[in-house]
């Protein structure tokens, strides 16, 4: 091999070298994709941005992981009122969205709540929308019938189709939403309590046992 031959295989293999090395670099330094939690941990703390009801100074914390179309969140909402309304000074209530795909209006439902929500009325709107499941949830005008429940409260109805549609609306439940994936949901509703998720509870008396226990064991 003469001279020139093996001045560039030498630079050629010097090149795969360092192209190996930044590689290996940039995985070991580079941003890493997060993985889903496995100990049942709540992935995303409680912040002003979250939707929370209750005592500012909880002896408990429970957070609900809901699809508003889902039929079994819907059964659940009456149970999950009359819990709040006994517990309501001693525990703190948060509600954060994971829409499932197989429900074709859970997306444009979480925004209703979220655009009603920029005006002050996202635990009225989400009590419309529950109490009348059956009204639009395979509805193909789901949207209008929303904007029906938003005339009700009162809302303005020009900021709300401006919010509904809007960035920061969408993002707040793909926040949401991938808050729960990290947390390891794969079903609605899921319930977390002091951070730590819970057995759904088959009646009030469990849920209440579950609070009860709870706030005696912080």
């Amino acid at each position: 091999m003469d001279t020139q031959k093996r001045i560039i295989v030498w630079f050629s293999a010097a090149l795969v070298v360092v192209i190996a090395a930044i590689g290996a670099y940039q995985i070991a330094t580079g941003p890493r994709a997060e993985l889903p939690r496995k100990d049942g941990t709540l992935n995303l703390a409680i912040d002003q941005t979250d939707h929370t009801k209750g005592s500012t100074t909880p002896k408990m914390t429970f957070v609900e992981y809901s699809d508003l179309q889902c039929p079994a969140c819907g059964a659940y909402y009456p149970m999950l009122e009359e819990m709040f309304a006994e517990y309501k000074d001693s525990i703190s209530f948060t509600y954060r969205h994971f829409p499932l795909p197989q429900h074709k209006n859970a997306l444009s439902s979480a925004y209703a709540s979220e655009a009603a929500g920029k005006q002050g009325k996202f635990w009225e709107m989400v009590d419309l929308i529950f109490k009348n499941q059956s009204e639009w949830s395979e509805s193909t005008t789901a949207s209008v019938i929303f904007e029906g429940y938003a005339e009700k409260l009162g809302l303005d109805i020009d900021q709300y189709k401006n919010d509904v549609n809007s960035d920061v609306v969408k993002e707040k439940v793909a926040r949401d939403q991938k808050s729960g994936k990290l947390s390891a949901i794969d079903h609605t509703p899921t319930f977390f309590i002091n951070n730590k998720m819970s057995d759904n509870p088959r009646s009030i008396e469990e849920l209440k046992a579950l609070i009860e226990y709870a706030i005696a064991n912080p």
